[in-house]
């Protein structure tokens, strides 16, 4: 297993984790890569520190590994469903998300499904409060503004 520090043409960076050179530049060749931010296709490799693994892979570890490569490969379809169905059921208030979470949770306002967005620190408050929230990593392109 290889890992690549990748940049998007709109110079968004992230990590990829590939079997080999080989099958970054076919997944790259072939447009299977994209970036997690905006989706686009036009991926790079930027500077990385190698790392090399002195452990041996046995043949079934290999297999497994490939396996689990496959399913991160055909995730994009399964989450933008999840996303569209998300977006969808949930009503978007916005920076407001804290405040509107806490009101439900405390019954000052009727429950319904919300998103919207919130610093790590006022998640990390809310889950301390006891409020069930989820950190979706829902990139721009899916709204059309920034969230």
């Amino acid at each position: 297993m290889i890992v690549f520090n990748l940049i998007c043409s709109n110079e968004h960076r992230f990590e990829g984790w590939f079997m080999s050179v080989i099958d970054f530049e076919q997944q790259q060749n072939s447009a299977l890569l994209n970036c997690p931010v905006c989706g686009i296709h036009e991926i790079t490799k930027t500077l990385h520190v190698p790392h090399v693994n002195t452990g041996g892979i046995r043949r079934g570890q290999r297999t497994a590994a490939k396996d689990k490569l496959k399913q991160c490969v055909n995730i994009d379809g399964e989450l933008s469903q999840l996303l569209d169905h998300i977006i969808a059921n949930t009503e978007d208030v916005g920076d407001a998300f804290p405040e509107e979470a806490r009101k439900i949770h405390y019954r000052e306002v009727p429950e319904r499904k919300i998103r919207g967005s919130a610093s790590a620190e006022e998640v990390g408050e809310l889950q301390e409060e006891g409020i069930e929230v989820l950190v979706l990593p829902v990139p721009v392109r899916r709204f059309g503004k920034s969230h």
